[in-house]
């Protein structure tokens, strides 16, 4: 089976289809963006409504529902195409593919790509505290996103929005990515050191965005610490500074 039209593939930083706004809603301007005309138009909103409103008019949590289901969605249609193209690849080399094409990175480039801060529904507090560039919350969106195509369009709207967002990204390395976790235990391991140890120095934040500082120790050298939305990106940021760190000793 071959999932729907990959359509144009994009230019990351620049508008990608950019419709008359002197005409169009909102929502019509992000459809037209997203190469989809929506049959339920709700969709497309809730996927845009931060829970921060959606709870205070008594409605459903706003995206979360649909982030949900965005990221199976997701996760199939990125699962197919690296099993298309990376032919001759196995199952350990497709899943360091899968892990960053899958990631919140890159969830969060293709929706600054396509301007999706700009139409996110937000509470006053979310607008003030910088919600519309928030890495988190735009890559939540961009899920949520997702899952409105699948429901509006199914799996073929779904998937050829994906293909086209995904698609360029897949052929910028030809090798498979290497985790930095992975690449630190490795390093460790081949020089005789035990396993590297992560602990959390901080966390801070609401519960529902919460912010983790993690430290990352291997024996002998001086920890590296860093931040993020989740537990695993922290620990992958402090692994990559650590890192980069040895790599520069080694130059030395």
């Amino acid at each position: 089976m071959v999932f729907g039209d990959a359509g144009i593939a994009p230019v990351f930083g620049r508008a990608v289809n950019e419709p008359d706004s002197a005409t169009m809603a909102p929502d019509e301007i992000l459809a037209e963006r997203l190469g989809h005309r929506f049959t339920h138009p709700e969709l497309l909103r809730q996927a845009l409504t931060h829970r921060s409103v959606a709870s205070g008019r008594g409605a459903p949590a706003g995206y979360e529902r649909l982030e949900f289901l965005g990221d199976r969605v997701l996760g199939l249609v990125v699962a197919q195409m690296l099993f298309e193209l990376f032919a001759n690849e196995n199952e350990g080399a497709l899943a360091r593919r899968f892990a960053t094409l899958a990631s919140g990175e890159t969830l969060g480039e293709v929706a600054r790509s396509l301007d999706l801060g700009r139409y996110l529904v937000l509470s006053r507090g979310e607008e003030d505290s910088g919600g519309r560039r928030n890495a988190g919350l735009l890559a939540d969106a961009c899920e949520a996103v997702i899952a409105a195509l699948y429901l509006d369009g199914g799996l073929s709207a779904a998937a050829a929005f994906v293909r086209r967002f995904w698609e360029p990204l897949m052929g910028i390395d030809q090798r498979p990515p290497q985790d930095a976790k992975t690449a630190l235990q490795e390093w460790a391991q081949g020089v005789g050191l035990p396993l590297p140890i992560y602990r959390i120095v901080r966390e801070e934040g609401p519960a529902h965005d919460p912010v983790f500082e993690i430290e990352v120790l291997v024996e002998g050298q001086p920890p590296a610490s860093a931040s993020g939305r989740s537990k695993r990106v922290a620990e992958t940021a402090a692994a990559t500074l650590l890192l980069g760190r040895l790599k520069g000793e080694r130059r030395d």
